[in-house]
């Protein structure tokens, strides 16, 4: 058994980690820990974890948390990783953080887009993306894991199989991206008010949201092209799930079932990405509350450009769920050890 702790266990993030590690046949919920609920019992942040048996709200400190448990995943704000993981990986525990920490290769460029001191530039350089369909063997050696964000995931893998055919012009991708409100976390706050969101769709972020330098820098990575995306968040008034809609502009004539061909034959393998048939309108409905990414192709012959449709569950393939799938890979486990494999649907 894996003995593991969670660290922010009073948040979204922790909440939905918690409810897929209860049931991980391979894992043992060794310790939770919170800055803020220090030495209460979790079910009385979250009623619906009672009778887990789970333990009380430890404190965060990095030498007991590194004698306790194997890994920890870290499901804190930006910027308080950076000072925690390499505490705890030099102890000898594997961390997989869901923050954006160690997400940019960059220090300089975290800094411009989150506004925070990056973490020391070696745990940066050692950490593996854990986008696991891409990074698969990095994942498998690692001992530190940058979680990868939730809308990089939607955008990332629908993009990165036609970015490497070198069919669509680098520069010409726009992403309109559209997220349910639990992407902002528990905190509460005028802009996730419900009087203030219910019946109403907005963009936020517009050309500055801290996604965008990683969605660029993976994009490269995979088809050694710099890439220069446009893209823009919404928020819409629902709990869970991404759309994503990315349109570019094809290099050369290329065909709805060529294209088609190639995610098919990409994505055979992966069993968490489902490329859907061509002429399909994905729904979030349909990946609520499981681990899947839905991919549907669009080629619009009259305007020359491909339309590509990619659905998340924002708390699972965008955080908790894909976090365990690298924990799944990083161990030697099966990939789909612990993760729902039936959307909850209606």
């Amino acid at each position: 058994m894996v003995r593991v702790g969670i660290v922010g266990a009073t948040g979204y993030g922790g909440a939905e980690l918690i409810r897929l590690l209860a049931g991980h046949p391979q894992v043992e919920i060794a310790n939770v820990y919170s800055s803020s609920a220090d030495g209460e019992g979790l079910e009385k942040t979250f009623p619906h974890v009672s009778g887990l048996g789970l333990p009380k709200l430890l404190p965060i400190d990095a030498d007991s948390m590194s004698k306790a448990n194997d890994l920890i995943f870290l499901a804190t704000p930006a910027g308080v990783s950076a000072g925690l993981s390499p505490q705890l990986v030099e102890s000898g525990v594997k961390v997989i953080d869901l923050s954006g920490d160690f997400r940019l290769e960059k220090g300089d460029v975290y800094k411009a887009w989150y506004k925070k001191e990056p973490a020391p530039a070696s745990f940066v350089e050692q950490a593996a993306y854990g986008l696991t369909e891409w990074n698969q063997e990095q994942v498998a050696g690692a001992s530190l894991i940058a979680n990868p964000g939730c809308y990089p995931t939607a955008t990332l893998l629908a993009l990165i199989p036609l970015m490497k055919s070198g069919w669509v012009k680098p520069n010409s991708w726009i992403v309109d991206a559209k997220s349910g409100v639990s992407g902002a976390g528990r905190g509460v706050s005028l802009g996730v008010h419900y009087s203030e969101i219910n019946e109403s769709i907005h963009a936020y972020k517009v050309g500055s949201h801290q996604h965008t330098p990683e969605i660029e820098q993976e994009l490269h990575k995979h088809s050694g092209v710099e890439t220069i995306v446009q893209f823009t968040p919404h928020l819409v008034p629902m709990t869970r799930g991404i759309l994503v809609t990315a349109y570019g502009q094809l290099s050369q004539e290329v065909s709805q079932a060529q294209i088609q061909e190639l995610y098919e034959a990409t994505y055979a393998d992966k069993p968490f990405v489902r490329v859907r048939p061509a002429g399909s309108h994905p729904h979030t409905k349909e990946v609520y509350g499981s681990n899947y990414c839905d991919i549907a192709i669009h080629v619009d012959q009259r305007t020359g450009r491909v339309v590509l449709l990619s659905v998340i569950d924002n708390m699972m393939k965008g955080a908790a769920g894909q976090a365990v799938q690298n924990m799944n890979v990083m161990f030697g486990m099966p990939e789909k050890t612990g993760l729902p494999l039936v959307p909850v649907f209606p």
